[in-house]
């Protein structure tokens, strides 16, 4: 899916804020702490809480083989000021219950409200259409989260309806609504923003 320039490690993207790059083992410990964190692991469908060291380890090592083989890019999201703290996690992979990529992410509750999610899931959306020449990308919101919802559309994404509900670890059905952006879509929007924005 992702071409060779983004299969090494030293690869990052730089935004005003953010850089995105490599998740690397010394994340583990973040990853656990902020993702395991009840409000926002209850956000997401796939995150249990609390999440246990060894879980998140082995989310690095999956994370850097997915990146390795181009079979998606999970970058760790970092501020600018301090490149080795990672915040949250920003992906774009294939699941086997979707027909098209999915755009995942989630950042850790001491960094809500700025912004910064939308500044990240947005390069990585433009990183998957310029550099992998994508032509579609799926995301989902849970029912309730307007902040996701939030980002989604900031990244011109459109609802496309509710989902079926995912059955996870947690227990119960956790309803989500669907997302997709297609290149037609991402290409007028580049068009239509204004000079360094897209």
């Amino acid at each position: 899916m992702f071409p060779d320039l983004t299969r090494d490690d030293v690869f990052r993207i730089e935004t005003k804020r953010l850089w995105l790059r490599w998740p690397t083992a010394r994340d583990a410990e973040a990853v656990s702490r902020l993702a395991g964190d009840p409000a926002v692991a209850g956000m997401t469908a796939r995150i249990p809480t609390p999440l246990p060291l060894h879980e998140a380890e082995g989310f690095v090592i999956r994370a850097r083989a997915a990146n390795t083989a181009g079979e998606g890019l999970i970058l760790a999201i970092c501020r600018r000021t301090n490149p080795t703290g990672l915040i949250g996690i920003v992906s774009v992979e294939d699941r086997p219950e979707e027909p098209e990529p999915h755009l995942g992410y989630w950042l850790g509750r001491p960094f809500w409200g700025d912004g910064l999610m939308t500044e990240a899931a947005g390069a990585l959306m433009e990183a998957y259409f310029s550099y992998a020449g994508g032509k579609a990308l799926a995301s989902a919101a849970m029912v309730g989260n307007g902040a996701s919802r939030r980002v989604l559309e900031k990244c011109g994404f459109d609802c496309t309806g509710e989902s079926a509900p995912v059955f996870e670890a947690r227990g119960g059905p956790m309803p989500s609504h669907s997302f997709r952006l297609d290149r037609a879509a991402w290409l007028a929007r580049r068009e239509a923003a204004p000079e360094g924005r897209a």
